[in-house]
């Protein structure tokens, strides 16, 4: 397995956010991580690429425990957090150059790995650009981009299509389809339940900290459920039907 996750909790004071959760996921999946709002996804996935440190249980990426060899799990991950993680000041290139370093690549690869990504990103043209002058989709494909320079044999993605334009989000999942395709293993979280159902091979649901839901796309289609009505089951669909409880509509 690329990624084995332990018992995985987190508490914050008396709240507990994820309530001992396990999987598996073999190498070379395309794993999509669900769950409503407040579940624990974010969570977790800041937990299992070292982020935040779990109350208890372990993440073991490609071989390495988070917890206890920490560095040699991060070296072989890339990551593109919610929040993006980028520097308003520094131009796209200067963002590579400064990933690069950090995963100890030369000089020379990281100018080529920069100049391939950004060019497949359709960003080259704006390699001079600093983050904070740059749309949201533009600051999406350069964290994808940064997550991507050293190779990892596992990729993070949080909510990775949100808020970005049809276009964009079309060269993401061409990219990231190619990716899969090769080998790499695609941990995926997201909203948009139209593109995972066409991304991924295998789906876990995360419910109040607790996994309702562990099963491949195909055992979903062979039980004639779509990803939406296995969603709306797992996660239950009382806050739907509250919500639709308006009389006076």
């Amino acid at each position: 397995m690329t990624i084995e996750i332990k018992d995985l909790k987190k508490s914050f004071g008396s709240k507990e956010a994820v309530k001992g959760i396990s999987l598996d996921v073999p190498e070379g999946s395309f794993f999509g991580f669900l769950g409503p709002n407040g579940a624990g996804k974010t969570t977790t996935i800041r937990m299992i690429t070292g982020l935040l440190a779990p109350t208890s249980g372990d993440a073991i990426l490609a071989g390495h425990s988070i917890v206890t060899n920490a560095l040699a799990a991060k070296q072989s991950i890339g990551v593109v957090p919610d929040d993006l993680a980028l520097f308003d000041r520094l131009s796209m290139l200067e963002h590579l150059t400064m990933v690069g370093r950090i995963y100890g690549l030369n000089k020379d690869d990281t100018l080529t790995r920069s100049q391939d990504l950004l060019t497949v990103m359709g960003l080259w043209d704006e390699r001079g650009t600093f983050a904070g002058d740059s749309s949201h989709g533009m600051r999406k494909k350069l964290a994808l981009a940064m997550a991507l320079i050293h190779k990892p044999s596992i990729l993070f993605l949080d909510e990775p299509f949100e808020g970005i334009d049809p276009l964009a989000s079309k060269v993401l999942r061409s990219l990231l389809q190619r990716m899969s395709q090769s080998g790499t293993t695609i941990f995926l979280t997201s909203h948009i339940l139209e593109i995972i159902e066409k991304l991924v091979d295998h789906v876990a649901i995360i419910v109040e900290g607790e996994i309702a839901l562990n099963s491949s796309m195909d055992a979903l289609a062979a039980g004639g459920r779509t990803l939406e009505e296995a969603f709306v089951q797992a996660a239950g669909d009382s806050a739907l039907e509250s919500e639709l409880d308006l009389p006076w509509l």
